[in-house]
């Protein structure tokens, strides 16, 4: 059975991809690692949980090696509005977690993913079904660290045959975890907001489309990429993945329905309004759906009907 090390496993998608992982090889088969203590302790609560700096080469391959790992799921970044505050740093944990990654996977023959995103693309690129090749000159240092990513991934599976394999994420909407400066959270924290009966402002423009996906179905494409067969992907590094493309006006309008007296207003953050207006409306996934049989299950309306019933407003206001 395949032994898997999720690196990064503290954020949105892992805290989430750690029980999906384990309900596919076994909970014995899934190792979970994070920087930060307490999410180190969080995870140990629901699989074997080690702590571990992606920065640290000499440590990151220690774990590797200790658990004959056989491939890699390398979470680690700074997200989009937070990378803008700290660019130098955005880069050195982004840029130093996957080269380490990728010169472990190489060194131990595993397999890697990293995710890519939306981020990846920029104001130039066609904006309304985003081709899978087109220009990518991202703006933002996240971007930029992105779409070197996707190049970098490349050359090591051309120049070193490592099994390299990533997709271009949307807007992730998920009740496992709370937002982490990402300029799509809003999609997520309002979601709190009107469970709770309080007024939301949004920071991102109300005519701003941008692609969304729900949480099953990045797992979904996560595990289905990487048990894909090599013989049938052209591509690699990395698939453009859509599933729901809406504004903050389409979703707050969904949410109304079932919450008729919640209330939102704007106050827009220049730096998400430049990030959101930078990002695809939409991408055309065609190569995903041809090379390894993508096709999303959830939409807008299934989507706002699971999150409402899931979220625990405490978790982001406290006790009432």
């Amino acid at each position: 059975m395949k032994r898997i090390l999720i690196v990064g496993a503290g954020g949105q998608i892992g805290t989430e991809l750690v029980p999906h992982l384990q309900k596919n090889y076994g909970e014995d088969n899934v190792i979970a690692a994070d920087l930060k203590p307490q999410m180190v302790e969080k995870l140990s609560k629901i699989a074997i949980a080690e702590s571990v700096d992606a920065l640290n080469a000499e440590g990151y391959a220690a774990l590797v090696k200790k658990y004959k790992i056989d491939a890699i799921y390398n979470l680690v970044a700074l997200l989009s509005a937070t990378g803008e505050k700290n660019p130098q740093l955005a880069w050195q944990i982004n840029m130093g977690a996957l080269l380490n990654s990728l010169n472990i996977a190489k060194e131990f023959k595993c397999s890697l993913f990293t995710p890519s995103s939306i981020g990846a693309f920029g104001p130039n690129t066609p904006h309304y079904k985003t081709p899978q090749d087109t220009i990518m000159r991202p703006n933002t240092i996240y971007g930029v660290c992105k779409v070197t990513g996707e190049l970098l991934s490349d050359y090591y599976f051309t120049k070193f045959g490592v099994d390299t394999r990533s997709v271009r994420f949307p807007g992730i909407i998920s009740y496992g975890a709370l937002p982490g400066g990402g300029t799509t959270d809003y999609a997520v924290e309002v979601f709190y907001y009107a469970k709770a009966g309080r007024d939301y402002t949004c920071e991102v423009p109300q005519d701003a489309y941008m692609d969304m996906i729900y949480m099953p179905d990045a797992l979904e494409a996560t595990t289905q990429l990487m048990e894909a067969d090599p013989s049938k992907l052209v591509h690699r590094n990395s698939f453009n993945i859509a599933s729901m493309s809406f504004t903050p006006e389409e979703i707050f309008a969904e949410i109304r329905k079932r919450c008729p007296d919640f209330k939102h207003t704007y106050n827009i953050d220049p730096v998400k309004a430049a990030i959101s207006a930078s990002w695809p409306d939409c991408m055309d996934d065609t190569p995903a759906r041809e090379e390894w049989g993508w096709n999303p299950k959830w939409n807008l309306s299934r989507m706002v009907d699971d999150m409402l019933l899931h979220v625990l407003p405490d978790a982001l206001f406290g006790a009432q």
